[in-house]
């Protein structure tokens, strides 16, 4: 099922770097940038989600709450995070559930393709991005989609 702006978010609950648990619908009353990427340590995702880390403090000041998702461990996030100093919280989707719900799933891959979702305080998508494994979003749009969906 493609996601749509205006519809509910699709919930999940899954690990953070820390092994904690994070459930979206528990984060309303505040946007939250879904970014789901492909894998760890790959080259479009680390300077993608490098990118992210530069402009974070942007999204941050706007009240957002930022999380990576992709099939990688929860081991591997905590690694990934560590030496990249990503200030954002990576969630490990290692059955490929939530992109499947996200509609984002590449089978053939068994990993996520690149969807960056902004999820308004009361749980609708406000907002989203797509593009195909090999290339790259162009995340300029997300800041005003943060602001309007506060």
């Amino acid at each position: 099922m493609a996601i749509a702006v205006g519809q509910e978010a699709p919930d999940f609950t899954l690990n953070n770097e820390n092994g904690e648990q994070v459930t979206l619908s528990e984060l309303r009353g505040a946007p939250v940038v879904l970014v789901f990427y492909t894998f760890d340590f790959s080259g479009i995702c680390t300077g993608e989600l490098c990118e992210i880390r530069d402009d974070y403090s942007d999204w941050m000041d706007l009240g957002a709450q930022v999380y990576g998702i992709s099939r990688d461990s929860h081991f591997s996030h905590a690694a990934y995070k560590e030496q990249h100093g990503l200030p954002y919280s990576l969630l490990a989707d290692t059955k490929g559930e939530a992109a499947k719900a996200y509609d984002t799933w590449n089978e053939g891959l068994w990993a996520a393709e690149r969807l960056t979702v902004v999820v308004d305080k009361d749980g609708a998508i406000a907002h989203f991005v797509k593009n195909p494994i090999l290339e790259a979003r162009d995340h300029s749009a997300i800041a005003d989609a943060i602001r309007g969906a506060g």
